[in-house]
């Protein structure tokens, strides 16, 4: 296999990676009816003027199904993390014991979960048209190499295949985990 071609397939197959990780970090921000550290991923804090991810502030530690326990590193920034868990939209309402914060994430309802169900299906979609964008990428780069004469048309051929293979294992992967999050989701 030419060089062109095994540097488009290896570029591909990274950044396809990629999509499907973000994929998979979307989905974890996507609250369940069960309480997880990942639910504040995306959730940042104005700790002295700079937005600062939550997870770098404290530590969580799940209590049970419904509740967290989120300790700040820095006790002067309790009041910052209480005001940006109220605007998030977990829908939570922190208490605050002067060492941590207490949050009792209330039960889901099914209006809620069907709204959630329809955000995980549109961040899995957005997932997949990146895979596919990269797949458009890669096969630009070896239609020139054909073009060009680099390469000959069985082998960019070849190398097609493999990359609608690539293509479709990472839409398998996002198919899978966004097949997970409905099941959760829908778990009651």
């Amino acid at each position: 296999m030419s060089e062109v071609i095994e540097m488009a397939l290896l570029e591909g197959e990274e950044k396809m990676g990629k999509a499907v990780e973000v994929a998979r970090e979307d989905m974890a921000s996507i609250r369940t009816g069960r309480a997880h550290p990942g639910m504040f991923a995306k959730l940042d804090v104005d700790y002295y003027g700079t937005p600062t991810p939550l997870q770098q502030l404290a530590s969580f530690t799940v209590q049970d199904a419904r509740t967290v326990l989120i300790t700040p590193y820095d006790k002067s920034a309790m009041k910052d993390i209480e005001k940006a868990l109220m605007i998030s939209d977990l829908g939570a309402n922190p208490s605050n014991d002067g060492n941590a914060i207490r949050i009792v994430m209330p039960q889901l309802t099914e209006e809620r979960r069907r709204e959630y169900i329809k955000l995980a299906h549109t961040k899995g979609e957005e997932a997949k048209v990146s895979v596919r964008h990269v797949r458009r990428h890669a096969k630009d780069v070896i239609d020139k190499a054909v073009k060009d004469g680099d390469i000959g048309e069985d082998e960019g051929s070849r190398a097609e295949k493999e990359l609608e293979a690539l293509t479709k294992k990472h839409v398998d992967i996002v198919d899978d985990i966004l097949k997970h999050k409905e099941s959760e989701l829908l778990a009651v």
